[in-house]
């Protein structure tokens, strides 16, 4: 019974091994098909991750580009910069005429206008300021207004503030030709021009030393003795409290122009 019984276990193990190599084959084949599955999914996967990546980079050079034209537009010429208006020299020009005619403007004193005292000859008013380097703009009242539009602009200070202010408003008021959109006002130390069609309000007021004094009056200013109350200015201040934009000027009038003037100013 031993020896007989000895081939059928054999067969049955070698059956084992066939089936088992079988099982094994299959295995592999299955495993190597599911990698071969994955390699175009990796790479198409990878594919899109450059794409994205890609198209990430090209966003951010757009945002880089946009900000570079954007700050470009935003920052002032720099040859604009170069231009010192300060350096330069007086031309005659006789193409383009006068802003204003002295005959006509109704803010300058009549002491101060040549034509009004019979001055033949006027070509003076020709010569302009020539920068080295770079052309001023010509004066464009209409393009002031609109930056003034619902606001008011004061001059505070003295007669060089003053002839200042004359010579802006006779500018503006010259591109204004009807009467009725404009109005002119005389109260004491304060003179007032204003663009109805604007809202606009260009003004001077005079206060030499700005603080209270008695040289405050317009018109009778030239005292012996200066008194000056430095601690107080609401007085005058009160003029101009709601001003959008403030000229000052004042300095002149706080030296003592000779020795002998010493005791001639007195602060209180």
């Amino acid at each position: 019974m031993t020896v007989l019984s000895s081939p059928i276990g054999l067969k049955s193990i070698i059956k084992s091994l066939v089936a088992f190599s079988i099982i094994v084959s299959s295995a592999t084949f299955l495993f190597y098909q599911g990698q071969e599955g994955e390699v175009p999914m990796a790479i198409e996967h990878g594919h899109q991750e450059m794409q994205v990546q890609v198209a990430a980079e090209h966003h951010e050079q757009l945002r880089v580009k946009e900000a570079q034209v954007q700050l470009t537009a935003e920052l002032p010429d720099a040859s604009k910069e170069e231009c010192n208006w300060s350096t330069g020299q007086w031309v005659y020009d006789n193409v383009s005429q006068p802003l204003y005619s002295g005959l006509k403007c109704a803010f300058i004193f009549p002491e101060l206008s040549c034509d009004k005292y019979g001055r033949k000859d006027v070509m003076y008013q020709h010569w302009r300021w020539q920068p080295h380097g770079c052309d001023l703009l010509r004066f464009n009242a209409t393009r002031l207004l609109e930056k003034l539009r619902n606001k008011r602009l004061v001059f505070v200070g003295d007669s060089l503030n003053r002839n200042q202010w004359v010579s802006l408003v006779c500018m503006v008021e010259a591109s204004i030709p009807d009467n009725r959109l404009k109005m002119h006002v005389f109260n004491g130390s304060l003179i007032s021009f204003k663009a109805f069609e604007y809202n606009a309000t260009i003004d001077f007021y005079w206060s030499p030393l700005l603080v209270e004094s008695n040289s405050d009056d317009p018109i009778i200013h030239r005292v012996e003795y200066r008194i000056i109350r430095a601690d107080r200015i609401d007085k005058h201040a009160n003029a101009w409290r709601d001003a959008d934009i403030i000229i000052f000027n004042s300095y002149v009038w706080w030296r003592k122009h000779k020795p002998e003037d010493e005791g001639h100013v007195w602060i209180v």
